[in-house]
């Protein structure tokens, strides 16, 4: 199989990383696949997520994200599992990656009348929920390698793990198909895009709308350990009750020892269906 220039492999490790952190949230694989490794084998990432933001309430939710993630590369084929830990602190009715998913009095709120929650510009109580996430899988195959570009085709399945009770989650599975792309642009810059469609599970009560999403992104390598970068992700919303995701971000990547690499992500909102701000700190490397 070909292989992209080497000044890429900071981008596809980033992509594999970031898609942990940011798990099937926003039902888009924002930073890519767990697609073909340089090296075949079993591989581990972790890390940790916070961000906050008002989503169009009258008061913010933050999220706090534990992600751990397994996975296994060979030859052209990857499989990823990940498992989270998820803190939610907020009025309610916001779900990490759709946003707002519900208004008050709904049946799936997130435990918006266990909150408190009114309406926008009301006063609202706050509270903390916490607990096991949903379970993410993944599968991919590079169908495509030269030396400048590659093409992976990816499938996920969210499992609706997390405790939709206390507003962890939906309760429901998600299932998601997606092509990305790594393009080489000389020896220091990679460009990346994604584009996916989602079938997203409806949560009893609520009506739920599939998502098409999408990224764009440019890497830049500094020198042979040390890589830079920005992306642009946008995803419509799968409740009407929230608003289509669009969000920048930008990062730091470090090779440090021994094939792991660590990253340093900052997340800017732009739409009321994404977080306000965030940070990500991730590690990943082989086993």
């Amino acid at each position: 199989m070909g292989t992209c220039h080497s000044t890429s492999r900071i981008a596809f490790r980033f992509f594999h990383a970031e898609m942990f952190a940011k798990s099937f949230a926003v039902g888009m694989m924002l930073l890519g696949p767990a697609a073909a490794h340089a090296d075949d084998g079993l591989g581990f990432g972790m890390g940790i997520e916070y961000s906050t933001g008002k989503y169009g309430n009258a008061q913010s939710t933050s999220i706090t994200y534990i992600p751990a993630t397994l996975t296994y590369a060979t030859g052209r084929a990857a499989f990823s599992l990940t498992l989270p830990y998820i803190s939610v602190t907020g009025p309610g009715g916001v779900i990490q990656g759709f946003g707002r998913v519900a208004m008050s009095g709904s049946p799936m709120s997130g435990g918006s009348m266990r909150y408190g929650m009114t309406g926008q510009g009301s006063t609202q109580t706050t509270s903390t929920n916490s607990g096991i996430g949903d379970v993410i899988t993944s599968a991919a195959y590079r169908f495509y390698a030269s030396d400048s570009m590659s093409l992976d085709a990816v499938g996920k399945i969210k499992f609706g793990t997390a405790d939709a009770n206390k507003g962890l989650g939906t309760g429901k599975n998600d299932y998601a198909a997606e092509c990305d792309g790594h393009f080489g642009l000389g020896d220091a810059n990679t460009l990346f895009a994604a584009a996916g469609y989602k079938v997203v599970g409806a949560p009893e009560g609520i009506t739920t709308n599939n998502v098409a999403y999408g990224s764009l992104g440019l890497d830049h390598m500094l020198d042979e350990d040390t890589g830079v970068g920005a992306m642009y992700n946008a995803a419509q919303s799968a409740f009407a009750a929230g608003a289509a995701l669009r969000e920048v971000d930008v990062y730091v990547s470090q090779n440090v020892s021994n094939g792991m690499v660590l990253q340093f992500v900052l997340l800017k909102g732009l739409s009321d269906g994404s977080p306000d701000s965030g940070g990500k700190l991730l590690l990943s490397g082989k086993l």
